[in-house]
């Protein structure tokens, strides 16, 4: 029973590391550090290996292996300043091309082309990598002229007063008005006095 509980609970924590490692590995160049670091090991290992075929002794230690080790390690160091510290990673892409191509000369052909080309490579990808811009940073996006009227127009529209709110239904004035409701003045009636006769007299 305790061994078919433990089987979902490992894979819940690979599962959890490898998420982990995915987020870490995609804020980084990651891939230039790694082809960065696998280039040196190549150029510091060979000068100073002895490869044997059979009884033959193949010595490949030339005057200038300090050389090659000290490029090796800086490549090395290159690699994981790509990684713990990307801010610097164009500085660290250039040094590393540099550092490449002085191998050529100085290790064995920059071990045998295979480390100057993985260095190479992975110095191009360290300039090349750029960091990816977050969602909640990028601006919106620009509403198109048809959107945008049929926005400005929903907003103006004046919606239709309801049945039974107050105010919807008006009279209006069916006598000498023009058309106003029975609240408003009239302003076509004349306005009469009476005189001392007892006769109304138009003021107008």
């Amino acid at each position: 029973m305790s061994a078919e509980t433990s089987v979902p609970s490992e894979s819940r924590d690979f599962h959890y590391w490898r998420l982990r490692f995915r987020a870490w590995r995609g804020v980084r160049p990651f891939w230039a550090g790694l082809l960065t670091i696998l280039g040196g090991v190549p150029i510091m290992y060979f000068p100073y290996n002895d490869l044997k075929m059979g009884s033959l002794t193949l010595t490949m230690a030339t005057t200038a292996g300090a050389g090659s080790l000290i490029i090796g390690v800086l490549l090395v160091t290159l690699g994981l300043t790509m990684w713990f510290h990307s801010i610097v990673r164009i500085f660290a892409g250039v040094a590393a091309i540099l550092l490449a191509l002085v191998s050529i000369p100085v290790s064995n052909i920059g071990g045998f082309i295979i480390g100057f080309l993985l260095a190479l490579l992975g110095g191009a990808m360290s300039i090349a990598w750029a960091p990816a811009k977050e969602a909640a940073k990028e601006p919106a996006a620009a509403p198109s002229p048809e959107a945008a009227a049929e926005q400005t127009m929903a907003l103006t529209q004046v919606p239709p007063q309801a049945a039974g709110q107050p105010g919807a239904n008006l009279t209006k004035a069916e006598g000498p008005g023009t058309g106003t409701d029975t609240n408003a003045p009239d302003t076509n009636t004349t306005d009469t006095s009476v005189d001392a006769d007892g006769r109304r007299n138009s003021a107008g």
